[in-house]
């Protein structure tokens, strides 16, 4: 494993309690988002990449989806297995999936890209397009903005060694269309969400 990739994981295992404890529910807030992936995710499961205790793969499954959940991180995996036992959860990299080509509807990437080197980035995008169907939907979330920052600690004092990257949403999108992706509209204001189809 890469060293970001390393300590990516390292930093959520060290927080991953107390994450679930503090981090309100990133589904609260979000029908519009989820309802509309719902409506549109294509034929094959839905994969949470990135999904932490699992809150948001709940909230996907709540909407009738089939949904995988993936995370760097053993300790929030271990989290959401016991939070949310019924559902799929599993250990991986966004930018190296174990999933075969074309296996996916969906993909949610719910502000779990911000932790990758911006270069990296295509590296998952990639691998997004590589494993959806075509017709698929990608939906990111992130953090807007454009600087970077170094996270030592969080949650409660736990110690991280985590950058975080801000993105426009244009710099996203060109990533995306560099990856093979088409830009889709939503619905709903929004200046940190992006959908796209494959």
């Amino acid at each position: 494993m890469t060293d970001y990739l390393a300590d990516i994981a390292w930093s959520y295992d060290n927080v991953a309690v107390s994450y679930a404890e503090r981090v309100v529910d990133p589904a609260d807030g979000e029908p519009d988002a989820f309802d509309l992936l719902a409506s549109l995710s294509g034929a094959g499961p839905v994969l949470d990449a990135g999904c932490g205790p699992g809150r948001t793969t709940a909230s996907l499954a709540e909407r009738g989806l089939d949904v995988i959940g993936v995370d760097l991180s053993p300790g929030m995996i271990e989290v959401a297995r016991r939070d949310h036992p019924s559902l799929d959860f599993r250990v991986g990299s966004m930018t190296a999936l174990d999933l075969p080509d074309a296996a996916l509807g969906a993909i949610v990437s719910w502000w779990s890209i911000i932790h990758l080197p911006r270069d990296v980035v295509p590296t998952a995008f990639a691998e997004f397009h590589r494993v959806l169907t075509p017709g698929g939907v990608l939906m990111l979330g992130f953090h807007a903005g454009s600087e970077s920052t170094h996270k030592t600690s969080g949650y409660g004092g736990h110690p991280m060694n985590i950058h975080v990257h801000r993105w426009t949403a244009p710099a996203l999108t060109e990533l995306a269309v560099a990856a093979g992706f088409t830009p889709y509209p939503l619905d709903f204001a929004a200046e940190d969400r992006l959908l796209f189809r494959r």
